[in-house]
């Protein structure tokens, strides 16, 4: 039985914790940020726990 490969694309946008959940960054951090306010901004920069359905699914893609 050969290894299976992790997806690239996902381990580049999701981490896995030490528990086991998966992390991920804000989007909408990129760009037309005038019409944001500093707050929200400001939020977009902490990282979030994957939603448990979610997870499942990236789950799959990221093995190791």
């Amino acid at each position: 039985m050969p290894k299976m490969k992790t997806n690239r694309g996902a381990a580049k946008r999701f981490r896995k914790t030490a528990t086991g959940k998966i992390k991920r960054n804000s989007a909408f951090t990129s760009h037309i940020l005038t019409s944001k306010t500093t707050k929200l901004k400001r939020n977009f920069r902490r990282s979030r726990i994957l939603a448990p359905g979610d997870a499942k699914r990236i789950q799959t893609l990221l093995p190791y």
